[in-house]
């Protein structure tokens, strides 16, 4: 993976393409969304895709045609774990030799001997969720500031679950160099797109699945974008209230005066002044 991350992330794509063509003797054009993920919660590499795949496809007619499981879930996990692993195998093979690279015969026994593992989820319950587990992997990047609860003495001391751990929730110290050594791991090689469609889900078939929605009585909603102010943002995804005093933290406090990063005009410093002191003779 280090040596070449540009075939290794591009082999767990490639896998995306086998699903496809698992699907295919469905008798349908399938579609599919995957999201790339590369870090564990402590920084370290963890290559691997989130995929989401409809349980069905649309025929050469037009018409929606649910999965042989009447539309429940799209095949057993035990035989997609199966072709997973020869499949990437089959990639990986293929990759060494134009690479100058060989396999040790040893290593490809023990690879092909043991078992390998594709977590599927259950299926969603509906949109919403689909949504929900989405968000989880679009937008994120490997750490997030509020995890880091300290940086001093050339140490980054960070927040982590340890899932080896029943969940545990702990704290990791690693040195400055260290931790941005983890951080750079995780930024993908030049081209790569972390969300990738497929199928009828792709970009080049969204006129054609707005007709077929339409043709199946779906309806699109019009998008509305409600931008967020960033104090809200900051409460919701910090945790932390802009607007809170800093020293009582429970008052509010409230904007009298504001200027740029030069500092206030005389004028206005004097307008000010002239502000406050009618407030003060009034009272």
């Amino acid at each position: 993976m280090l040596y070449n991350p540009r075939i290794f992330i591009g082999n767990v794509y490639f896998f995306a393409n086998i699903l496809l063509q698992v699907i295919q003797p469905l008798g349908a054009s399938p579609g599919m969304i995957s999201v790339l993920h590369t870090w564990r919660q402590n920084l370290s590499l963890h290559p691997h895709a989130h995929m989401i795949v409809p349980a069905g496809g649309f025929t050469a007619a037009g018409c929606w045609k649910p999965s042989k499981h009447r539309g429940t879930f799209l095949f057993p996990v035990k035989a997609m774990s199966k072709v997973f692993k020869h499949k990437f195998m089959e990639g990986l093979l293929k990759w060494l030799p134009l690479s100058n690279q060989h396999l040790d015969k040893q290593v490809r026994k023990a690879m092909y001997s043991k078992d390998w593992v594709v977590y599927a989820k259950r299926p969603f319950g509906g949109p919403k969720q689909v949504i929900e587990y989405l968000g989880r992997y679009t937008h994120k990047v490997a750490i997030s500031n509020h995890r880091i609860s300290n940086m001093e003495n050339g140490k980054v001391t960070f927040d982590y679950k340890d899932y080896a751990d029943n969940s545990l929730q702990k704290k990791m110290v690693l040195d400055a160099t260290e931790f941005l050594r983890r951080f750079c791991l995780h930024i993908l090689p030049k081209g790569f797109r972390k969300m990738r469609h497929y199928g009828f889900l792709s970009n080049r078939n969204a006129a054609s699945l707005g007709i077929r929605q339409m043709q199946m009585g779906i309806v699109p909603q019009p998008k509305e974008k409600k931008k967020k102010e960033w104090k809200e943002v900051a409460k919701e995804k910090l945790h932390y209230d802009v607007d809170a005093c800093l020293c009582c933290k429970t008052g509010e406090m409230i904007t009298i005066f504001a200027f740029d990063a030069n500092g206030p005009p005389a004028w206005a410093v004097s307008k000010y002044n002239q502000q406050q002191a009618a407030a003060v003779k009034n009272t």
